[in-house]
């Protein structure tokens, strides 16, 4: 009998050790793909079983969480969500997360190991911290300033502290409520299929993600590009560039939009926004020289990140001299985002130092203990302090007695350069309203702000476009309200 016990025993110890290793494979080898598995709600489950942490403009949030009853609980909700879906973007129980929902997911969702109080306690505990809050550099008033004014166009603007690379304001039109997305559902399913069919694309940030042929603000990089490489020496000098300006290799003769634009000097050239001159310049300096400087800004650059990942601004590196003189006026294959060119303007606001852009200036746990704060960071050096002294005084000029006029402000120094981008077939679309700028307040020893505003469906004619018509005053009235916030930060 007592034999078998025994066997019974060892067949049981067997069977125990068999269902130890079994039990260690699910949990150790194959955790990872069964938390993988679709088929496995526990994960999603757990993920909105408690609310999301907060991102906040100013003091305060701009999305909140509402309890639905649901096996999902918590439901994402936006306040004022078109204002800022270009900042938050979407959290979606059905399609994910974008944009800084995405970028800082792991601590508004409450996951990221540097909420917890110790070092290892969420593996310990197979538990979660409360979502943790993220705060950005956005100013609301400028925020909204932007919005009214591009007023439902399709279109951007960025705004950015030159001196820092704080994103002040960041807005694509038309916009959507990214709420209508937060549950599950036949409604968020109508809503998504209803938008991202919409010619309009409310959906697409027009600020960070879409490209489009810069224009005549390009001109500022070639303006730099010819002074770093010597071609250009005094900027009231003429320019050696004749008008009517044949395109090298083509019979192709290159408008101006401008008068008197015959061997005009740079200064003029930027004054009144010659093609012929900035054209012949970007030949002058060479393909080599204008890739190596537009890089320098930035262009070509496909790791740019705020924290959302930026699309790549184009500048081709093998051309023939007559696409090299176009691209060097923002025509051709040259596309830049609305963001990329407000790095433009600050980089010469802020004397040829482009600090590298961000939207979060720090993130913190659900009681608002800083976890992790952004640094400043130099991006690159796009060109010379000499150089960008110089373009700083042609862009003021733009604005006091050139094209630019529809953005000064009384008290303060403005610069700016207006622009349009031909687009359609044949270049017969209605060109896009681009308009780059900085403001100084006079009593201030530095920039405060530098701006740039596109405009997909100017509702202007093209003279009135060149001139700033549609884009520069929606630049002006960000640049105001930056200014009003510096002065009352100083007190």
């Amino acid at each position: 009998m007592i034999r078998y016990i025994r066997r019974a025993s060892a067949l049981c110890l067997v069977l125990l050790v068999a269902l130890l290793v079994n039990a260690a494979r699910v949990m150790v080898l194959e955790a990872e793909s069964l938390d993988d598995n679709p088929a496995n709600r526990r994960i999603a489950i757990q993920r909105y079983a408690e609310p999301r942490g907060e991102i906040v403009v100013d003091g305060r949030p701009v999305t909140g969480s509402r309890d639905s009853g649901q096996q999902l609980r918590w439901e994402r909700t936006y306040r004022q969500g078109p204002l800022y879906a270009p900042v938050t973007g979407f959290a979606s129980q059905t399609y994910g997360t974008t944009l800084i929902e995405h970028a800082e997911d792991a601590v508004l969702s409450g996951t990221d190991p540097v909420l917890a109080p110790l070092p290892l306690w969420n593996d310990l505990t197979r538990g979660r911290q409360p979502g943790g809050d993220v705060v950005t550099t956005v100013r609301a008033s400028m925020q909204e300033a932007a919005y009214r004014g591009l007023d439902g166009k399709r279109g951007a603007v960025v705004a950015v502290e030159p001196s820092t690379g704080r994103l002040l304001a960041l807005v694509s039109s038309p916009s959507y409520d990214p709420g209508v997305l937060s549950g599950t559902g036949q409604a968020v399913k109508d809503a998504w299929r209803r938008m991202n069919a919409s010619p309009n694309q409310p959906m697409l940030n027009r600020a960070l993600r879409q490209t489009y042929p810069p224009g005549s603000t390009f001109k500022i990089v070639t303006a730099a590009a010819a002074l770093d490489a010597g071609v250009v020496r005094d900027v009231d000098a003429p320019t050696d560039t004749p008008d009517p300006f044949v395109l090298p290799g083509t019979r192709q003769v290159l408008p101006n939009e401008a008068e008197n634009c015959g061997n005009a000097s740079l200064a003029y050239a930027i004054q009144w926004s010659c093609n012929t001159v900035m054209a012949g310049l970007g030949v002058e300096v060479g393909l080599s020289g204008m890739v190596e400087a537009v890089e320098r800004f930035g262009f070509d650059d496909t790791g740019l990140r705020v924290p959302s990942w930026v699309a790549k601004s184009n500048f081709d590196r093998e051309m023939s001299p007559d696409q090299l003189a176009l691209s060097s006026i923002g025509q051709f294959d040259t596309t830049a985002t609305p963001l990329q060119m407000a790095m433009v303007a600050a980089a010469v606001a802020n004397n040829g130092e482009i600090a590298q852009p961000y939207l979060v200036d720090r993130t913190t746990t659900s009681r608002g203990a800083t976890v992790e704060r952004t640094g400043r960071g130099s991006y690159r050096q796009a060109m010379t302090p000499s150089t960008a002294l110089q373009l700083q005084r042609l862009m003021v000029k733009a604005v006091e007695e050139g094209t630019g006029t529809n953005a000064a402000i009384p008290g303060a120094r403005v610069g700016g350069k207006t622009g349009t981008a031909q687009h359609g077939f044949g270049n017969t679309g209605t060109p896009y309203a681009w308009f780059i700028a900085w403001a100084q307040a006079d009593d201030s020893a530095r920039p405060a702000v530098a701006v740039a505003v596109v405009v997909e469906d100017a509702e202007a004619s093209r003279t009135d476009i060149s001139g700033g018509g549609s884009a520069a005053p929606v630049a002006r009235a960000v640049m105001q309200e930056a200014l009003r916030l510096e002065a009352e930060a100083r007190g």
